[in-house]
């Protein structure tokens, strides 16, 4: 499922209430998605499709659902659909572990072929040796998470099978940045325009994962790239905050998030002004704080933050300084 292979530790409750919007039937869908819920998902994803059928990701999540619920022939109208309005990455369909049971019937083919068509038409002028380098590194990236996360659901966060998957990803992880260092060294950002999106978008995977010096050296070149259009402002925030707080600074988008040391619960890394903090998701495409700590089963209150933020930060401090005698 596209939206969760970012993630390792989602956790969230399936809501049964009535909803009347588009985005409230998606969100319990979702909902019902990340507790493996997936016969009430798919009735969920269903109620939606009947006010619109826009979202080509809100769509393909859908087929994943379906696939998982054994529920083919929706999977495949679904996957369909999520193509005709949008959908692009190719890669990840071949990858992504939520529809690999679908493998075995005879639509999967036709319907990789018709995006690997559609791909092929907008792709005529593409630097296509770069794109392949590009979509390698992607799936790369992307598989050994998925392969990571699924450990994490059924062993959880102290397994030694994730120990040994952490240390494969790193060494993946160091491999795949030598290539897109080189990239970018040689021809800077390279935009959807040049290579497509989904290869576009390996750049700021590798580079999200990377060390701080490396971040703090690529920053810059994809503030530029966003104002050209050749890469996300939602990615670029995402960077911004984990620099930020790398850097001993307060986050600006709120969207690192830490186990706080006495609670053991989710809390938002120390950010800025967290009044505004919405208006500026909002400014680059993200959603609400509230609906994204809902990933986590967390709620936002902003004077309860602002008032819990100080210790939360001397708790962070002392650690801090534990680290560095030690």
């Amino acid at each position: 499922m596209k939206k969760l292979l970012a993630f390792f530790f989602i956790v969230t409750n399936c809501v049964s209430a009535q909803a009347q919007t588009y985005k409230e039937w998606i969100k319990k869908g979702d909902s019902c998605y990340k507790v493996e819920n997936y016969k009430l998902s798919v009735g969920y994803y269903e109620k939606a499709f009947k006010i619109e059928k826009k979202d080509s990701g809100d769509l393909y999540n859908a087929g994943c659902a379906a696939s998982l619920a054994l529920e083919n022939k929706k999977a495949f109208k679904w996957l369909n659909l999520a193509i005709d309005k949008g959908y692009e990455n190719n890669t990840h369909m071949q990858i992504d572990g939520d529809l690999k049971r679908l493998h075995a019937e005879k639509e999967w083919k036709e319907i990789i072929d018709k995006l690997q068509k559609k791909l092929d038409i907008l792709g005529a002028h593409y630097d296509k040796p770069l794109q392949k380098e590009l979509l390698e590194i992607y799936a790369n990236d992307q598989d050994i998470r998925g392969i990571a996360m699924k450990i994490y659901k059924t062993e959880g966060a102290g397994s030694k099978s994730l120990d040994s998957i952490g240390k494969i990803m790193s060494y993946k992880d160091s491999i795949n940045l030598i290539k897109v260092v080189k990239i970018l060294d040689e021809k800077g950002w390279i935009g959807k325009d040049a290579v497509g999106s989904q290869a576009s978008e390996t750049l700021f995977l590798v580079i999200q994962h990377a060390d701080l010096k490396y971040q703090q050296k690529y920053l810059p070149m994809m503030r530029e790239a966003v104002k050209k259009g050749n890469a996300k402002a939602s990615s670029l925030a995402l960077l911004e905050d984990r620099v930020a707080l790398r850097e001993g600074k307060k986050q600006i988008y709120g969207s690192q998030i830490s186990k706080h040391p006495m609670t053991k619960k989710p809390f938002v890394s120390p950010l800025e002004d967290p009044d505004n903090v919405d208006k500026r998701r909002a400014s680059v495409g993200l959603g609400t704080l509230s609906d994204y700590l809902k990933n986590w089963d967390a709620t936002w209150d902003v004077e309860v933050y602002k008032k819990e933020l100080p210790e939360f930060q001397k708790l962070l401090d002392e650690k801090k300084k534990k680290i560095d005698k030690g």
